[in-house]
């Protein structure tokens, strides 16, 4: 059944057009994705299908009786305690004997007591329990706009695991991608006004996009080949006066006019780095406190060049604590932290407010450094501000008129700029939309130096580290080698797979025994396993080349139908090889996963 619809809806703020004559629909059981960049719309157009924003032009039509859940953004400021504002004034053995409610204080408020003031709440607080608030209840369509703020790595997996289990429609808007492929069966992307629909997660999503541009770009080809040999055709003199050469003038502007303006992207480069000596860091005996608690204690531990490490743990276990540590921002309460003479380190902290909200981003950027050699090259900090989207006006803007996203990228450009080879980032993606999360990825992949990582995204310390270590609360550090998979199943083995029961709930139903996992492979099958998966990305690479070169000869072929038919042909044959080799593949990364 369908819920509710989007007929041709614009919007725009003064000369920023956010929505464009969108049209577009959500029925029963869909589980969407929002994406796109920050400041592109997408919060505006979660808001237009919640009803509380009015379009400028154009139709929202909800189903009638719509119960519709919608997780804002905004920091509120409730009054009363957490027990009255999440469950209201239900008497306690009715949402005690609700199974959902159960689930959810446990899952997000954890150890939580009911009755402390929403005041005494910090900001990630108050958002645990305003998210808390909405998924007790029951809704037909439920709209998150980034649900995952504030959420560690089990608190995440957590929500993606309960959200999955609810019937109710779901829209989300997150920058997690993880998440988004746990939960989303369809994609929207808002760009430039529109709304382009995709089918499955994230995943599928940059897969279809790919093909997508791939075929745009083939068509484009086409066309610019066009326009050349009729701009060509333009300049051998003056046209003659006939309908003919006016017909192909005509044809020629248009081509000229559809022409898109340049794409405005913040392209992120790969700097320069000095040279690392054998040692980096080097702890021993490390022993760190908050208050009177223990966070780590006779720790020992090495990063050596070229080592990219993941920190994972809960909030509170002391994984900004050892950052600091490691950067020397805070003396070890024991221990030694001793860093390599040939080490420049740079320490991107959580806190925004390093960056006086007075100042203007150029200002502060040539306070690091006014130039910078690049592949030769010398920039200017303004140059090298306007790569990373701070253009025209935007350089000399009052950085407390900047967004979150801006400032994380202005806090990234002046760490870059000074050219370090060890860098310690505390929740780097903060802010950041999933565009410049992948630019940032594509740096980091490319990065020689040394790398720590705090971050609660698993999709980017998977894809940016090589190794994960553990703070567990035990004061140790520990080496997982299976990764951020292995952290919640230790997480889920000592009891702590979810936080402590909410004081005053009833004990949780009994979670029915769950079947033993299937025996590992040996090591022969391992073997064959990884075999023939190298196998399968060999032959995948042959056809990406074949397929680049089939895509030219159909451009070059353009005309010529007989040839285009026979390269389409071949073409065809290759993407269903490729597709069989994609499922094998897929099936022995299942087995070795396993």
């Amino acid at each position: 059944m369908n819920l509710l619809n989007l007929q041709d809806v614009s919007l725009a703020y003064g000369p920023l057009v956010l929505l464009d004559g969108v049209s577009l629909g959500v029925e029963e059981g869909d589980r969407i994705g929002v994406v796109g960049r920050n400041g592109g719309g997408k919060s505006t157009l979660v808001s237009v299908v919640a009803g509380l924003t009015e379009p400028d032009s154009g139709r929202v039509v909800h189903n009638r009786g719509l119960r519709v859940g919608h997780l804002h953004q905004r920091d509120h400021r409730p009054g009363g305690t957490v027990g009255a504002f999440v469950l209201g004034d239900r008497p306690e053995h009715e949402w005690a004997g609700d199974a959902r409610a159960r689930d959810v204080l446990r899952g997000l408020l954890g150890g939580w007591d009911l009755g402390t003031p929403m005041a005494a709440l910090s900001g990630g607080e108050r958002r645990r329990a305003a998210l808390a608030r909405l998924l007790v209840d029951t809704h037909d369509l439920l709209l998150l706009d980034e649900p995952t703020n504030h959420l560690d790595i089990e608190g995440i997996a957590w929500l993606a695991e309960h959200v999955r289990g609810r019937r109710e429609a779901l829209v989300v808007v997150t920058h997690d991608r993880w998440f988004l492929d746990a939960v989303t069966t369809r994609t929207w992307e808002v760009v430039d006004g529109r709304v382009e629909r995709y089918e499955g997660g994230y995943a599928a999503y940059v897969l279809a996009k790919a093909e997508r541009q791939r075929l745009a770009a083939a068509a484009e080809e086409r066309r610019q080949n066009l326009m050349r040999k009729e701009l060509a055709w333009l300049r051998r003199g003056p046209p003659a006066r006939t309908s003919k050469p006016r017909f192909r003038i005509d044809a020629a502007n248009a081509l000229i006019a559809d022409e898109p303006p340049p794409r405005d992207t913040v392209e992120l480069v790969r700097f320069a780095s000095s040279r690392l000596g054998k040692t980096v860091i080097d702890v021993h005996g490390l022993r760190l406190t908050g208050g009177d608690t223990v966070l780590l204690d006779g720790v020992d531990w090495q990063l050596g060049p070229g080592d990219r490490v993941g920190l994972v743990g809960v909030n509170g276990s002391g994984k900004t604590s050892l950052l600091r540590a490691l950067a020397g921002e805070r003396a070890p309460d024991g221990g030694t932290v001793r860093r390599g003479r040939t080490v420049r380190l740079a320490h991107l902290s959580q806190n925004l407010d390093e960056l006086a909200a007075d100042r203007r981003p150029l200002e502060v950027v040539e306070e690091v450094r006014t130039h910078i050699s690049i592949g030769g090259k010398e920039f200017s900090a303004s140059q090298m501000l306007e790569r990373f989207g701070f253009r025209g006006e935007r350089q000399w803007t009052p950085i407390g008129d900047l967004s979150g996203g801006e400032r994380r990228r202005l806090q990234l450009l002046r760490l870059l700029m000074d050219e370090p080879n060890v860098l310690l980032l505390d929740e780097p993606t903060n802010d950041l939309d999933i565009e410049t999360l992948t630019e940032l990825e594509d740096l980091l992949d490319g990065w020689p130096g040394s790398l720590v990582l705090v971050s609660h995204d698993r999709y980017f310390l998977e894809r940016v580290t090589d190794r994960v270590l553990a703070l567990l609360g035990d004061g140790g550090v520990k080496f997982l080698p299976g990764g951020v998979d292995e952290y919640l199943a230790r997480r889920a083995a000592a009891g702590g797979g979810a936080p402590a029961a909410v004081p005053g709930t009833a004990p949780a139903d009994a979670a029915p025994a769950e079947a033993a996992p299937p025996a590992g492979l040996s090591a022969a099958e391992r073997r064959a396993a990884q075999k023939e998966m190298q196998r399968a990305e060999r032959r995948m690479d042959r056809i990406g080349a074949r397929e680049a070169e089939l895509h030219a000869a159909m451009a070059a072929a353009a005309d010529d139908y007989t040839r285009l038919a026979d390269l389409d042909a071949e073409l065809k044959t290759l993407q269903a090889e490729k597709a069989e080799l994609e499922e094998v593949w897929l099936t022995e990364a299942e087995r070795l996963g396993g």
